[in-house]
């Protein structure tokens, strides 16, 4: 089985969701690009979550778009392996310390977890510490996630309240 790595956190200081993924698949490695492969819905629901079309641009223009709303992108897990792309897949596995990162960007206000097991894993890596945060479990972006669109996109629709100009008052208090 293939060492496969995460990509750098796409963070800044005024990042106040974060949205964590388990690790990328094969094709987003290929490109390497969170979310790359096209038949992955993260964009098409991100363009709905902040009212812009993310499709059609470019990936630097995505990143770019997504920090200037306060968004953030990791992934739960640094490396693992891994037999194609099915978190199910997923061997010998290093997380990544979400901790420190957290501890860096003080506007953060809400985690978003795409998926069952970047949700499941990311809880444990956070601990207690998940506490200080409004905890979000998303159903998966991703094709293998057979959920329809249509409910895939009400339950991302949740992170418009996170991302409120307001939402440092209405956030988990640290």
């Amino acid at each position: 089985m293939e060492l496969k790595r995460c990509f750098d956190p796409v963070v800044d200081q005024n990042t106040r969701l974060l949205v964590l993924g388990s690790l990328p698949g094969d094709k987003s490695l290929a490109v390497q690009e969170y979310y790359g492969n096209r038949q992955n819905k993260f964009w098409a629901l991100m363009s709905e979550v902040i009212g812009l079309e993310l499709v059609p641009l470019d990936y630097p223009a995505r990143l770019d778009v997504l920090l200037k709303h306060g968004i953030g992108l990791w992934d739960v897990v640094a490396e693992a392996h891994r037999k194609g792309s099915l978190d199910s897949n997923i061997k010998n596995r290093r997380e990544n310390d979400l901790r420190v990162l957290l501890k860096s960007l003080p506007n953060i206000r809400a985690i978003a977890f795409n998926g069952g097991t970047a949700g499941q894993l990311g809880l444990k890596v956070l601990g207690e510490m998940a506490g200080d945060y409004h905890i979000i479990m998303l159903p998966s972006s991703s094709p293998a996630h057979t959920l329809r669109y249509a409910d895939k996109a009400a339950a991302w629709l949740d992170l418009r309240l996170h991302l409120a100009a307001d939402s440092q008052a209405t956030g988990a208090q640290r």
